[in-house]
């Protein structure tokens, strides 16, 4: 479609939003000490971006005497955060420029985040391009597809490999470390 072709200019402008020194209004800091990291953002993208800190705003509304909204997000690495965050103002994310385990960080991030168009395209990237990985590292995968109700295609991806290997998976000296609730 020709009117397409401005998203990316858009998209980019919106992306230097996030350098602003002026005009922000929220700051969010992420992370446990001693990484913590605090980025400038704006009410207004991350109201219609995310439902998670949409809900946030709505208790913290900025008060009139210019003081910003202060949000803490401790359960995000800062690197993590920065990855979802350009994805919030810019609806960008290549997951081919990262290992599988930053995946599976960015994976949880979005869901803690209610990011919901996020979260079903980084299961599908992680089952089709990292399927030996999440072999290999099976049993903190099995317990991460656990997590949340919305990681029903990881579930259904690593239910399947136990079926189909068993015996591996059973046989594997991180076995005992999953929940009863999980089996």
């Amino acid at each position: 479609m020709a009117g397409n072709k401005f998203l990316p200019i858009l998209s980019q402008n919106l992306l230097e939003i996030l350098d602003d020194e002026e005009y922000y209004d929220v700051t969010i800091e992420v992370g446990i000490d001693p990484y913590v990291k605090i980025f400038r953002s704006h009410m207004v993208i991350l109201n219609y971006r995310s439902p998670y800190l949409k809900k946030i705003l709505s208790t913290n509304k900025k008060k009139n005497d210019g003081t910003l909204v202060h949000i803490k997000l401790p359960n995000i690495s800062p690197e993590i955060f920065q990855i979802i965050l350009k994805y919030i103002y810019g609806g960008k994310l290549s997951l081919e420029e990262f290992d599988a385990s930053y995946v599976v960080k960015i994976l949880v991030a979005a869901s803690e985040l209610n990011l919901q168009e996020l979260i079903p395209y980084t299961q599908s990237f992680l089952i089709n391009n990292q399927a030996d990985w999440i072999e290999q590292n099976f049993i903190p995968m099995y317990q991460t597809s656990f997590e949340s109700d919305s990681f029903l295609e990881l579930q259904k991806f690593c239910t399947e490999l136990i079926s189909k290997q068993s015996e591996k998976i059973f046989n594997s000296p991180d076995f005992t470390s999953i929940s009863e609730r999980t089996l």
